[in-house]
């Protein structure tokens, strides 16, 4: 069976990001619909996929309809346990999806002060919410790679659903300047090179300069 991925506008879609790149690291193939967002039809056009009217959301050609990125996630993690999203060692396993679930559900004060522009780059003076947000990320990161980084470059060692689910985050931290501890530098040049993350970003430029 195919799949379809149904994601808003990549300059601005965090949430479409997750999946987008977690399937171009994993190798598995999938069609994309991109919906242009901040449009008058964006709703109706997000209708036509989504029961939850929002994006993303993964189709299979069997008619199966998967929303929410953490979601998608969880539905490829099962149907491809020859990709191994999710550590195998059961500890960082446990840690992995704990992260990935706090950034799911949390962050609130980052992600309406920061908003993801891939192309921008900003100056922004931020609450002490969001400053704790910020803390608490890096704090993530810098413990995670303390801890794996013996494995390889990425939060858990290999490439994950976690990183997939905080690469966002290093767009915003990229967009509005946040300093990082060196560690945390590393893991946000390692994220921010990855082929799929250049190939993201050409076609936000691309998509911007075909709206100019």
């Amino acid at each position: 069976m195919g799949y379809t991925l149904v994601i808003g506008t990549k300059t601005w879609s965090s949430w479409s990001l997750r999946p987008w790149l977690l399937m171009r690291q994993a190798e598995i193939p999938f069609e994309e619909i991109v919906i242009p967002l901040r449009q008058p039809d964006t709703a109706a056009q997000i209708a036509r996929h989504s029961p939850s009217g929002k994006v993303p959301v993964l189709k299979r050609t069997d008619g199966d309809a998967i929303w929410d990125s953490l979601a998608i996630a969880e539905y490829l993690a099962e149907h491809h346990p020859d990709k191994a999203l999710w550590p195998s060692e059961p500890r960082a396993r446990a840690e992995a999806r704990a992260i990935s679930a706090e950034m799911h559900a949390g962050f609130a004060a980052l992600r309406s002060e920061l908003p993801m522009d891939c192309l921008a780059r900003l100056s922004v003076q931020p609450t002490e919410a969001a400053l704790r947000d910020i803390a608490r990320i890096r704090s993530i990161w810098s413990g995670a790679r303390a801890a794996y980084e013996a494995r390889g470059p990425f939060l858990f060692g290999a490439f994950s659903i976690a990183d997939a689910m905080y690469a966002p985050v290093v767009s915003r931290f990229v967009t509005y300047g946040v300093a990082l501890a060196p560690a945390e530098q590393r893991y946000a040049e390692t994220i921010w090179a990855l082929p799929a993350i250049v190939r993201w970003l050409k076609e936000c430029a691309a998509s911007a300069g075909a709206h100019a």
